[in-house]
């Protein structure tokens, strides 16, 4: 029989398995990413709309220089959670990608095959010496013409498809809202006031819920990404407190 494994025995590397079936730097990366500010995104009536929180911690930064919604290609839209640095290596590989299958095909690329391409990325990465695993989870998602689609990829390579998902800080507590309140065929206002609910339960106890923070895109039915601008969020945020 195995001893019980201790991770100082068996996180040197990504590619080396605990006795109990375990990598523990991919667990590590999973770690990085569940504390990173929360990402969410749904599916509604005419496409998929997405919403995340910055973390502003001085007035001195620019806002908008704060990257958490990457658009990919005119129809995709992706939101991460743990390093941005992770997640703009990533995205660039994306959206060569989409650029190719363009150039290529003379069409836009399927958002299944790209996450695909995306989750093999991230797997190779757990599975060859001298790499780590990638410390951020993506939700990527849009409308092609199979549909309205939404994915989450994890660090090890996994994906999953959902209706609604979240990714970051307190993720648990989103699905839980996503699991009672969501409904197929969302109206727009619907759908933002309930990721915008979903976003306040990624914050801080003492951590103020700001519109200057969030950021939201939507991808319609046209296969186009359009932002939700500040005046439209705060009218969403007084509309759901009457």
């Amino acid at each position: 029989m195995y001893p019980v494994s201790q991770p100082a025995n068996y996180d040197r590397a990504a590619t080396m398995f605990s006795p109990d079936g375990r990598l523990y730097q991919v667990e590590y990366a999973s770690k990085i990413v569940s504390q990173g500010t929360m990402g969410v995104a749904c599916k509604y009536n005419h496409g998929v709309i997405f919403g995340a929180f910055k973390k502003i911690n001085s007035k001195l930064l620019l806002p908008d220089s704060v990257e958490k919604i990457f658009p990919i290609d005119d129809h995709i839209v992706a939101v991460s959670a743990g390093l941005v640095g992770d997640a703009r290596r990533i995205i660039g590989n994306a959206r060569q990608k989409a650029q190719e299958n363009r150039m290529y095909y003379e069409e836009s690329i399927q958002i299944e095959t790209l996450v695909k391409e995306v989750s093999n990325v991230k797997q190779v990465f757990t599975q060859y010496g001298g790499m780590r695993p990638f410390g951020v989870s993506l939700i990527i998602g849009g409308v092609d013409n199979t549909g309205k689609r939404l994915f989450e990829t994890e660090p090890s390579g996994a994906l999953a498809e959902y209706h609604a998902i979240a990714v970051g800080k307190n993720r648990n507590k989103a699905m839980e809202l996503f699991e009672k309140d969501w409904k197929e065929n969302l109206s727009k206002e619907a759908a933002v006031k309930l990721l915008l609910k979903a976003l306040e339960h990624g914050l801080d106890e003492k951590e103020k819920f700001d519109v200057n923070k969030l950021q939201f895109t939507i991808v319609d039915e046209a296969r186009e990404f359009k932002q939700v601008t500040q005046e439209e969020l705060k009218g969403y945020m007084n509309n759901s407190k009457q």
